[in-house]
């Protein structure tokens, strides 16, 4: 941090910079790196992508496996070989067949997990077996529209079972949660906004809360034009007693959902980039105001890291009435490009109350908007109008996630819910574990236990650490002599490493988000390293301008 960042001939002014996106100013730090590697003899580190280097093998052998079969039954029902066509598979006697098929393969991972899933579906669910398999078939095939379009019958129930192992630590509350099967959890985003603005239930220049720092969108988003919305921050700003941060919310920033002017509070919760889950004093404090002060605030949950804390538990799980719940598989088991994900909203819920209570002028034009898909478009639910919505309503009998990747869902679902001692998630979480300690020790920094850390990702506020250990001198000088985004440009520039500027998630100005999920092993404690020179070589400037030594580390 000792060098002012030279801007390219062509490259955006600093003030440009400051207003990117951190995934779109990752491409300029991506650049600057790349130049750091081809002029000396370094190794790029870009640890600002959150898609973890790992995938889950088991679910993914059982869906080719299950297409081998879907394509004999296909041929089974019509065969022309010289031209490569075949027909549609049938139902009647479609499970036996699978159980014949599987009980001629060799007894692999893959074969297992089917043969369990058919077991779990057919005994512990009681799916009827030709329906089910017919539906496990035919979405391999994908030569249909999804029927129901918002999600297969039995692909729903199973995601519903998984979400309340891994989400509602296994108690989920009474009652049903509907399923919408999207794009993984950036449609989720979209979908959400579009169809809380087009019904009402958010209009232009209404105040949302966002539990910040927060993933980029969520800041993002509101601010276009077309929503227009207002945002408060509930800060994750909450320290321990020996004052490092804990990213928990003080009571007194929950207490600012009290406001009635604020409509809906969005969270990620375990928290992006602060990487925690929220304590349960705190839930306690957001279920008793939202019971007894505010029974009308929607929150939506943003659970995507919730597999990382042990004994997770969601919102959604003690709000349900009041949650809207995005779940996306991408993290957990190495699918981003599947682009899958699940909303899930209780049948009991705020929403469908508040579509019936608009006036009847308000309730007149969303009839006329849904009443091309059915016959008594007032009674329509909130989760199903959001699926018309997202086909533009007059597409709606095309709408629904394709049913291959339905499919791949519901093996990824039943995967983790027949591992019955998490070997898979126990494995994934010492991953992240692992790689933070290293990345502490790169440092030479102590590393404070955290049940609730998921170690997807950690945040480094440098500010805060240089005032502690340093002193309030120092900081003062690097901010009087520095620009915040010299941090990560300092990095990728001498050392080829690429962090996320904390700042773009509405974080402290002088942190960064380290994605400990992308890069082997052996990155993170060169990574350590590296932040460690920086901030050795910023004392070292300092020294030099005061004249004196600066107070050593400890």
């Amino acid at each position: 941090m000792t060098e002012q960042t030279p801007e390219a001939p062509g490259a955006p002014s600093e003030r440009k910079l400051h207003k990117l996106s951190p995934f779109e100013l990752k491409d300029e730090l991506l650049q600057v790196a790349d130049e750091a590697v081809k002029t000396r003899e370094a190794v790029m580190l870009n640890a600002g992508r959150g898609n973890p280097n790992w995938i889950a093998t088991t679910p993914r052998e059982a869906f080719f496996l299950l297409g081998q079969f879907a394509l004999t039954e296909s041929r089974r029902a019509w065969d022309v070989p010289e031209v490569g066509l075949a027909g549609m598979p049938r139902s009647p006697g479609i499970a036996r067949r699978l159980h014949e098929f599987l009980d001629a393969s060799d007894d692999e991972p893959a074969v297992q997990l089917l043969r369990g899933a058919l077991t779990y579906g057919e005994q512990t669910l009681g799916f009827n077996p030709d329906r089910f398999v017919w539906e496990l078939t035919d979405a391999a095939i994908g030569d249909n529209y999804p029927v129901p379009d918002r999600m297969l019958t039995h692909a729903e129930r199973i995601v519903q079972e998984y979400l309340t192992q891994e989400l509602f630590a296994g108690r989920p509350p009474s009652g049903r949660f509907d399923l919408f099967a999207v794009e993984g959890g950036t449609a989720a985003m979209t979908y959400l906004f579009h169809s809380l603005m087009v019904n009402g239930l958010l209009r232009k220049g209404d105040t949302i809360a966002l539990g910040a720092p927060i993933f980029t969108p969520y800041l993002e988003i509101p601010r276009l034009k077309e929503f227009s919305l207002r945002t408060v921050d509930i800060l994750q700003s909450a320290t321990s007693k020996d004052g490092h941060h804990t990213r928990q919310y003080p009571d007194a920033e929950l207490r600012k959902l009290e406001d009635p002017r604020i409509k809906a509070f969005f969270v990620v919760n375990p928290s992006n980039p602060g990487a925690v889950a929220m304590r349960k004093e705190s839930v306690h404090k957001l279920v008793d105001l939202v019971r007894k002060r505010r029974p009308d605030l929607l929150i939506i949950t943003d659970d995507v890291y919730g597999t990382f804390v042990n004994g997770f538990r969601s919102l959604a799980a003690d709000l349900p009435r009041n949650t809207l719940l995005v779940y996306s598989y991408s993290k957990h088991f190495g699918c981003t490009g599947w682009r899958l994900g699940a909303v899930a909203l209780h049948e009991d819920n705020i929403l469908d109350e508040a579509l019936a209570k608009q006036p009847s002028s308000q309730r007149a034009l969303l009839e006329a908007r849904y009443g091309a898909i059915t016959s008594h478009p007032g009674r329509l639910k909130f989760i199903d109008r959001m699926v018309a919505d997202s086909r533009a309503v007059a597409l709606n009998h095309t709408a629904g996630l394709s049913l291959p990747q339905q499919l791949q869902m519901t093996l990824f679902s039943l995967f983790a819910l027949l591992d019955k001692d998490g070997v898979y998630k126990k494995y994934c979480q010492r991953i992240c574990q692992d790689r933070l300690q290293a990345l502490f020790e790169g440092m030479g920094i102590p590393l404070h236990e955290d049940p609730l850390r998921t170690a997807y990702y950690q945040t480094l506020d440098l500010e805060a650490w240089c005032r502690e250990h340093i002193g309030e001198d120092f900081v003062r000088f690097i901010e009087d002599h520095h620009d915040p985004l010299e941090l990560v440009f300092t990095l990728a520039r001498r050392h080829g490493v690429v962090l996320l500027n904390g700042s773009g998630f509405d974080g402290p100005p002088w942190s960064a988000r380290v994605s400990l999920a992308n890069l082997e092993d052996d990155a993170y404690p060169r990574i350590g390293r590296d932040l460690r020179d920086e901030v050795l070589r910023a004392i070292d400037a300092w020294k030099k301008a005061r004249g004196e030594p600066p107070p050593g580390l400890h």
